[in-house]
């Protein structure tokens, strides 16, 4: 059913500028809003939907007034944080009113008694880790655009990254939630302990939710102690199928957990690489398809050494074509910038790329059928699909190349045929659509066409308990 929303007139403007301040409300400086209308999805398709006014409030107590004044009014509002979200959960489809939480940016309280942190939603994730590594503490929610994310945008996505295969997505370090329902009520969600049986859990619900069922606003984050040495690898492979058995191997007959354990296909690093005028071992190696990027922990040096040594041996009798250790902490910097900031060297290609921000996830022993698929679809369609990945968790994210022969003006459309195809496969291989971008309005028709109607209907449900009326976030997800 299409909801019917007011719309925000003069007097309610004058209301916003009582409640966060006149230069706190953008509405007439159309750059501005337009800026508000878009997120990382809409660099890549330019999908724009300007809001009819942007707030920016300081304090819990401004978005519950903000929230009571939009239900009063019945008007849409769209959380917002950094803009970094790759399926275009920030983009106001319906105008209304974007509540960006750029100003909530304060760590409020590092406890090291009870291990915690109690960040604002506007906490750069970056920026909490750095505080917390001063307290001889460790955030393991690390997604990959942590220089940049907000905490809560991590929360609303269920965020992952490189380290989930031993630490972890977000969803693993959320204690406690502070959270402003769609009338405007507070609810304080969890808090410092680290297990209960009390009651529905509603904030592993609001977990992953997108801004659909509230506004987070403060969090609670596990921390765990931090230090030890870290060292970071290189690993070249003749193929995807013998990376898959060589992670395998290590995680369960080696029994080495890895902090983190990257896939890069040929294409993806030495583009990566080019752009960023960084040099990397095997580059120039023609018996090379595939590449791990291996971080592992050690209490200590000689356990460090200990465990590469092993993790080298099981890596070498298991296909791979040579190990690198990077030697310094430059050598891991720009291991991990070529990992972390790939997606630029693809357009050094001079091709035309459809970077739309699928991140299929399979289980990992169907990784290998999941790359044979991505092969076909490359013949099928005359592509060339790139690839990388949290590997060890079954995660892929891929770019499309346009064939020569289809047309510019046809190009977005033939690769979504690609894209929805592809993401077919993954849920035919007991996967789903996304691991931690999320679905927003990107992959809505496709998710609502894969689940259950009953399923829908719950969640429907749940949706309405929390926001009657539909204005939170309203076209995403359902």
């Amino acid at each position: 059913m299409e909801q019917q929303y007011g719309k925000v007139t003069a007097e309610i403007v004058d209301q916003l500028k009582t409640i966060v301040g006149e230069k706190n409300t953008i509405i007439d400086d159309k750059a501005k809003l337009q800026e508000y209308g878009m997120d990382t999805l809409s660099l890549i398709n330019g999908v724009v939907a300007e809001p009819e006014v942007a707030v920016r409030p300081e304090s819990t107590a401004e978005i519950s007034a903000i929230m009571k004044l939009a239900a009063e009014h019945k008007i849409p509002v769209t959380p917002r944080g950094a803009g970094t979200g790759l399926a275009g959960s920030a983009i106001p489809t319906c105008g209304g009113i974007v509540l960006s939480l750029d100003r909530m940016n304060r760590i409020l309280e590092i406890d090291t008694v009870d291990r915690v942190a109690v960040v604002e939603a506007g906490v750069i994730t970056k920026e909490l880790c750095r505080k917390v590594e001063g307290h001889g503490l460790m955030y393991a929610g690390y997604p990959m655009s942590t220089e940049s994310s907000f905490i809560g945008g991590n929360v609303a996505t269920n965020a992952g990254g490189a380290k989930v295969i031993k630490y972890g997505n977000t969803r693993k370090h959320i204690l406690g939630l502070e959270v402003v329902l769609a009338n405007g009520e507070i609810l304080q969600l969890g808090g410092r302990y680290r297990k209960s049986t009390w009651g529905y859990d509603l904030m592993e619900i609001m977990i992953g939710s997108e801004g659909t069922l509230g506004i987070v606003t403060k969090v609670i984050v596990n921390l765990i102690p931090g230090g030890g040495k870290t060292l970071d690898l290189i690993v070249p492979f003749p193929d995807t199928e013998t990376v898959v058995q060589a992670v395998s191997k290590m995680i369960v007959e080696g029994k080495i957990m890895p902090v983190a354990v990257e896939f890069m296909d040929k294409l993806c690093l030495t583009q990566s690489a080019k752009h960023h005028e960084v040099t990397l071992p095997f580059t120039d190696r023609e018996d090379v398809e595939a590449y791990l990027i291996i971080q592992l922990h050690g209490n200590t040096q000689e356990e460090l050494e200990g465990i590469y040594e092993k993790a080298g041996e099981l890596c070498l009798e298991n296909g791979a074509l040579d190990v690198f250790a990077a030697e310094s902490r430059r050598d891991s910097e720009n291991i991990w910038k070529v990992r972390e900031e790939y997606s630029p060297g693809l357009r050094l290609l001079d091709k035309q790329l459809y970077n739309n921000p699928g991140d299929v996830i399979v289980p990992f022993s169907k990784v290998p059928e999941m790359m044979r698929e991505l092969k076909r679809l490359e013949e099928k369609y005359h592509t060339t699909i790139a690839t990388v990945g949290h590997i060890a968790d079954g995660n892929l994210h891929t770019l499309y190349v346009k064939p020569d022969e289809v047309p510019p003006e046809k190009w977005t459309e033939y690769a979504k045929t690609i894209y929805d195809e592809m993401t077919d496969c993954a849920l035919k291989l007991g996967g789903v659509g996304s691991g931690e971008h999320g679905i927003g309005l990107l992959k809505k028709e496709i998710f609502l066409r894969t689940k259950s109607p009953a399923e829908i209907e719950v969640m429907r449900g749940i949706k309405k308990a929390f926001d009657p009326n539909y204005l939170l976030n309203p076209g995403k997800i359902l």
